[in-house]
């Protein structure tokens, strides 16, 4: 069988070193905000071929029929798919170009979200929807590629931050376009706008996006930090790439920082998904909410979310010097604390209802980041979309469990039940994290020859 049709995926060639300093430094400005735009208005898009269905869930409920069980069941396919996928595409991501991969996700999952919106039985919704979570999970990698090849470890958990705050624009702007449109036009309608707005901002991409700087003929992030750039025609510029097995086996597989990270990923994601996904319905069925009433409460989230992002990225880089676990530890304490004050407020009270939903997403979405960004510094760079894509697998298999089981839980022992399946997975992350506070700060990490992690003094990892 000829891959040949999958060609454009491949890596960009690297190109010689041959532009003096005051060249070089215009570029990378020129490149790094036209790349950081570019990913993020890209992966804000991806929100909403992934979250439209979230939204027109009440209204398919009411036109076909379908149970919280069965709607809870077509959430649950999509993170496992996305959850398994995420692991592979991180591999796939790591030897391609981000460029393309990231665009042609995007164009795909829209095509998908239009084939789901002309559906209408759960068997066929069940499969465009698994194979949207499949070709969702070549959005993050390939973001997650990009800022870990242009951007320094010293800077990168702000960047990374600011562009993982493009979840919260996709999906603040994702309820109230897919509840706009389902009121006005039907909920097959919250499935086609999105769709298209995706398909468009994929094309984008190719015209935006480019490598890694390498390929753009610029020195390593790290050589352009340290400034020890030796311009040369004659400089290799043939890709120094790890071979799948090196990537696996060597920087992640079995590396126990990973799957602690990974693991907590699992928490977080049940946490995040459970209030994003369930929220409208709980609003409307516990508060007695009006439906765009109930909808901007996932937009505060959402908002709560993006300044939780920026403090935590922000505050890792400069109170913590790059450690991640210390905001990750403080958010999972508060996260506990806003889920009991959103479990006992009264009816009634809408404005402490989306305060608290607002303090949820910062405590949530702050972890969110950092866990994947955590995962992705231990290993050589390399192989860093692999990390972040195996924390992403165990992430979404949490978000599976926040579709079905937390539906069947809803239908069996009303919102209680939500509450504290929040409660225990927030705790599990506080438990499982605390241990680590100070593992990371002010160290790098190595692999030797077996694959096993060792602590090494703080180096600079340069790309051969």
């Amino acid at each position: 069988m000829s891959w040949k049709c999958l060609d454009f995926l491949k890596p960009a060639p690297y190109q010689p070193i041959v532009k003096n300093q005051t060249e070089i430094d215009g570029d990378y400005r020129y490149w790094r905000i036209r790349i950081c735009y570019s990913i993020f208005l890209g992966y804000a898009l991806f929100y909403f071929t992934r979250k439209s269905f979230t939204f027109a869930m009440p209204y398919m409920s009411a036109d076909l029929g379908l149970s919280k069980g069965e709607l809870g069941l077509l959430a649950s396919i999509l993170y496992i798919s996305y959850g398994i996928s995420k692991f592979i595409s991180g591999v796939m991501s790591d030897r391609s170009n981000p460029r393309y991969f990231m665009a042609t996700g995007l164009i795909i999952t829209g095509i998908l979200n239009i084939l789901f919106g002309f559906s209408s039985t759960l068997w066929v919704f069940a499969l465009f929807w698994g194979l949207n979570g499949w070709f969702q999970a070549w959005g993050w990698p390939a973001c997650c590629k990009q800022l870990n090849y242009w951007f320094d470890q010293s800077e990168r958990g702000l960047w990374y931050s600011i562009c993982s705050t493009s979840h919260n624009l996709g999906g603040a702007l994702i309820p109230l376009l897919a509840v706009f449109c389902a009121v006005n036009f039907g909920w097959r309608y919250a499935m086609f706008v999105p769709a298209v707005c995706s398909i468009i901002m994929g094309f984008i991409l190719i015209n935006r996006l480019r490598d890694v700087p390498r390929t753009l003929g610029l020195p390593t992030v790290e050589e352009f930090k340290n400034k020890i750039i030796e311009p040369s025609e004659s400089q290799e510029t043939k890709h120094s790439l790890l071979s799948v097995s090196e990537i696996l086996f060597k920087q992640v597989l079995n590396n126990k920082y990973v799957w602690i990270f990974s693991i907590s990923y699992f928490f977080v994601y049940v946490v995040r998904t459970a209030i994003n996904d369930w929220t409208f319905f709980y609003l409307t069925e516990a508060k007695n909410m009006e439906d765009m009433l109930a909808s901007s409460g996932v937009f505060w989230f959402e908002v709560g979310g993006f300044v939780g992002m920026i403090a935590a990225g922000w505050g890792s880089d400069y109170f913590w010097k790059g450690n991640r676990v210390p905001a990750m530890v403080v958010c999972s304490l508060g996260l506990i604390f806003a889920l009991l004050g959103l479990k006992y407020v009264p009816a009634d009270h809408v404005f402490l209802d989306m305060l608290l939903l607002a303090l949820i997403g910062a405590f949530v979405f702050g972890p969110q980041m950092i866990v994947g960004l955590a995962a992705a510094e231990f290993v050589d760079k390399r192989a860093a979309a692999t990390s972040n894509g195996f924390a992403g697998t165990l992430g979404y298999f949490g978000a599976a469990v926040a579709g079905y089981p937390v539906g069947k839980m809803i239908d069996a022992w009303g919102w209680h039940g939500f509450f504290i399946a929040l409660l225990i997975s927030s705790a599990l992350i506080l438990v499982m994290l605390l241990p680590l506070w100070s593992s990371t700060d002010k160290k790098d990490k190595t692999t030797d020859e077996k694959g096993k992690m060792e602590w090494a003094p703080k180096t600079t990892l340069k790309e051969t």
